[in-house]
Formats: C-alpha cells, sequence, structure tokens
C-alpha cells in the first residue's frame, strides 16, 4: 500500500500508532503534540461552509530527523485547510444598472416655488426620507438649489422605500444618489457626473435692415448670443444708437452636440461688426492663466474704460443736442447728454469702475447717481426709478447701479445720461475713451499662434460667403 492510502486506509493503523511505534525520543514527541494543537485550533477559527471554496490545502512537515541520521517517511504530514486570504478581495458594491432596472420610477419636473420637500411630497415620500438624503453626503448641496424646468427622477424599490435619485440639472450636468444600504434606508452616496460634448464650429453671418434682432434671427441666432455679440463691441459702438441699416456683422461660434444631437451653443471665437462703413473686429484669446477675453486681431483688449451705453441696446428717445426744445418746459434748453427710452425697470450699469460720488432724489432729476471715475471722467444718471449703490460705494464696470423710471421731469420711463471730462459735459456718443490694454509682453507669442488661425477661419467664411453672392 502506497504511503498516500496508507494514511487514507481506515483500516490502516493511525497515524499516532505509527509514530508511537517509531518510539521517538521525548522531545519528539512534545513538538508533534504541540503541533497538532496548534493544527486543531487554527482548523478551529476555519469558516465552514461560507469558505469551503476559497480553501487550499496546505502541508506541515512533520518529518524528525532520529539520532541515526533516518528521516521519518513523508507520510508524517498533516493537511489542513486555510482561507486563501492574499486572494480575497471585498464584496462589491451592487451593480448600480441593475439595481436602478429593478426600480420603478417617478418623474418630478421642478415648478416655480418648489423645493425638495415638496417634490418628495408629491411622490408620496416623507420629510424622513428628505434629512436622510440631505444628510447622508456633502454632494447633497445642490439640491438646495433645484430651478423650475430641472427634472428629479425618484427610484423606488418594491417596498416604496427610495434608493436612487436622479437631479438632472443639464443635458451635460447630473447628480445620482444611490442608497447604499438597501432596505435600511439610512445612508446614501452622491455621484456628480459630468458629459463632455463635441464641440463643432459654425459661421454666422447677417446684413441689418430693420433692427439687430431680426438680423440675428434671420441668421438663426439665439437672442442671447446676439446680446453677447453687442457686449463684446459694446466698447466701440453704442447699439441703441449707432446701429443703421445696411451695417452687417459676420461670427465664428462653438455649437455643442451631445450623442449627434445639438444641445446649444458655446463661446463665440471671432467676430466683425461693420457700423457706418467702418469695420471692427474680435477674437476670443484665453491665456495661460485660463483666462479668457476679446482682443482685436492686433493684440489690444475690446474691454475699455466705458462702455458707450449703460445699457442693454434700446431704443433712443433723444440724443446729445445743445439746442433742443425741452419736451415740458417748451423752450430751448441745453441737453447735455443722451436719452435711452427703455421699459420701467430696465437694469442701469455703470459705465465704467469708479466711487459713488452723489445719490439721492431732486424735484428736476428725480432719483440721481453720479459716479467719479478717477480724477478727469464723471458719469450722471438721470430720472431712475430705483437707486442701488449709496454714496461713497466702490463700483465695477457694468455693476447694476439702478433701474429705468421717470422721476422728476420725465414724460416717460428713461435714463437721462452724462459724460463729463474735467467737469465738461462731452457727448457720451463720441468722446475719446482711454486706450485700451495691450496684451502683456509675455502672452504676446501664444495669442498670435492661439488668435491668427481663428481670425483666418473667419476671413475664410466671409470669402465664400461673397463668392456665393457674387455668382
Amino acid at each position: 500500500m502506497s504511503q498516500a492510502n496508507y494514511m487514507r486506509d481506515p483500516k490502516g493503523p493511525s497515524f499516532w500508532q505509527r509514530l508511537t511505534a517509531k518510539k521517538l525520543p521525548k522531545p519528539h514527541l512534545i513538538t508533534v503534540g504541540a503541533v497538532a494543537l496548534f493544527a486543531i485550533g487554527l482548523l478551529a477559527m476555519l469558516p465552514s461552509k461560507e469558505a469551503a471554496a476559497k480553501r487550499q490545502e496546505v502541508s506541515i512537515d512533520l518529518s524528525f530527523q532520529e539520532s541515526d541520521g533516518h528521516v521519518i517517511a513523508a507520510e508524517n504530514q498533516i493537511a489542513i485547510t486555510v482561507d486563501r486570504l492574499s486572494n480575497t478581495k471585498p464584496v462589491a458594491a451592487p451593480d448600480v444598472s441593475e439595481l436602478t432596472d429593478s426600480l420603478n420610477w417617478k418623474t418630478q419636473t421642478v415648478r416655480s416655488g418648489d423645493n425638495l420637500s415638496t417634490l418628495f411630497q408629491r411622490a408620496s415620500l416623507d420629510a424622513g426620507d428628505v434629512y436622510r438624503l440631505m444628510s447622508s453626503t456633502p454632494l447633497a448641496k445642490p439640491l438646495v438649489d433645484i430651478r423650475p424646468g430641472q427634472e428629479i427622477q425618484l427610484g423606488l424599490n418594491k417596498a416604496g422605500e427610495l434608493t436612487q435619485l436622479k437631479y438632472i440639472k443639464s443635458k451635460l450636468e447630473s447628480y445620482l444618489y444611490t442608497n447604499s444600504e438597501v432596505g435600511s434606508g439610512q445612508k446614501f452616496t452622491g455621484q456628480h457626473i459630468l458629459l463632455e460634448p463635441e464641440i463643432m464650429t459654425a459661421y454666422r453671418e447677417s446684413v441689418i435692415k430693420d433692427s439687430l434682432f431680426l438680423a440675428g434671427d434671420r441668421a438663426q441666432l439665439p437672442h442671447g448670443m446676439i446680446m453677447e455679440l453687442a457686449n463684446i463691441f459694446g466698447w466701440d459702438i453704442d447699439f441703441a444708437l449707432d446701429i443703421r441699416k445696411g451695417d452687417r456683422f459676420s461670427l465664428l461660434y462653438e455649437e455643442k452636440f451631445l450623442d449627434g444631437e445639438k444641445i446649444g451653443n458655446g463661446n463665440i471665437l471671432s467676430a466683425e461688426f461693420t457700423n457706418q462703413g467702418k469695420p471692427f473686429r474680435a477674437v476670443r484669446y484665453q491665456n495661460s492663466k485660463g483666462l479668457a477675453n476679446y482682443y482685436t486681431p492686433e493684440g489690444y483688449s475690446m474691454r475699455k474704460a466705458f462702455l458707450r451705453a449703460p445699457l442693454d441696446f434700446a431704443r433712443i428717445s433723444s440724443g446729445f443736442n445743445l439746442r433742443r426744445k425741452h419736451p415740458i418746459h417748451k423752450n430751448i434748453r441745453a441737453h447735455r447728454g443722451v436719452d435711452y427710452a427703455a421699459p420701467r425697470g430696465t437694469p442701469i450699469f455703470s459705465a465704467g469702475d469708479g466711487r459713488v460720488s452723489a445719490t439721492g432724489y431732486s424735484k428736476a432729476n428725480g432719483n440721481y447717481v453720479f459716479i467719479q471715475h478717477g480724477q478727469r471722467f464723471t458719469t450722471k444718471y438721470l430720472h431712475l426709478n430705483k437707486r442701488k449703490v449709496k454714496k461713497g460705494q466702490l463700483v465695477k464696470q457694468r455693476q447694476v447701479i439702478g433701474t429705468v423710471g421717470s422721476t422728476g421731469y420725465a414724460t416717460g420711463p428713461h435714463l437721462h445720461y452724462e459724460f463729463l471730462v474735467n467737469g465738461v459735459h462731452r457727448n457720451p456718443r463720441t468722446v475719446a475713451l482711454p486706450q485700451a490694454k495691450p496684451i502683456p509682453v509675455q502672452e504676446r507669442v501664444k495669442f498670435e499662434q492661439d488668435t491668427a488661425p481663428l481670425m483666418m477661419q473667419l476671413a475664410s467664411y466671409q470669402q465664400s460667403s461673397m463668392l456665393a453672392l457674387a455668382n
């Protein structure tokens, strides 16, 4: 009988009988006993059925060398099983996709005045669910700022417990909250999901026949992009007064696509606006610090010290005229400013950085705000409905300082705007503004490398369009 079979044969001598038959020395017997006790203790600590599949057989050699140099045969081994700890892996989290497929989903569209509590009430969930979700993870904070039109998707398990929540903030941004202790409802984990759209460039151009907005509509541009175009050139062109029939514009901009579907527009990359025969060009440049602004192709910032108009372009009711007949007093009075007719409540911007030198109310001016810009320049804003700043307050360019009204001597809601240089009134439409800052020297090479292709691409589209019209 082989040694292996000999150990497993129930009729053969036991292991202990064979050891005794050898009459081992006492020290050897003590050692064998200690090893046996260790093996028994280890077996007692082993998991039973759950770990059976992960067990491997490990042999502990109990061979001893006798005094005459012979070695007890290799059958003196105890075969024990131990967990393969080095290969043990933590229990994997539940598969989210499988979990999602098994849930009953309720979609809630955020309405005006809604918050998470009202959404949960409509879905038959209570305040406890709101508390457990909001207290589980810092990523739940965006749920405080939900906006009308956004979607909240609630995933409920068979017991009607909230297991997952999806907050669709936009087509590119969402949040997923998953109950990591399914059935207990005690702990949610959050995940912020950002999708990267495919960016394509697009070209549009149009000629103004009636208004800038209608010209933009003909070019299939959204109103938001038309406003952005006006903002880019707003330091050079007064879009409320200077626009004429025959003016034209062209622009190169980004379009965003997700899974082949257009989901929106991105930045204007380069543009040209021809106003009364004079072309103005701008190109977007992101510097080495990641800050983006618009510049002329020569590297001068489009942003100047003052805006041409202190509010988004609107209908002009009166221009700068020293021989203007006053609409109320019916006599000739110098009108040392420009009137911008606009709906009551229209925001009014500070034309430049400065400090509020005066603010208050008078019978003639109504609510007014005066701003001092350094030592030389002062701007004045009259007939406001509401004032948004106080005397001595520092303000930034395009900061809202009030709203359009008809207080004081005014026949209707409008802004009266004045521009003074060294205390002398100047026409805000034509006064020479301080020179814009050029691109820093250290950015010059990068600026030319990044912007030259955009201007060439714009010019190429313009040329192709002209050829197409000629043909």
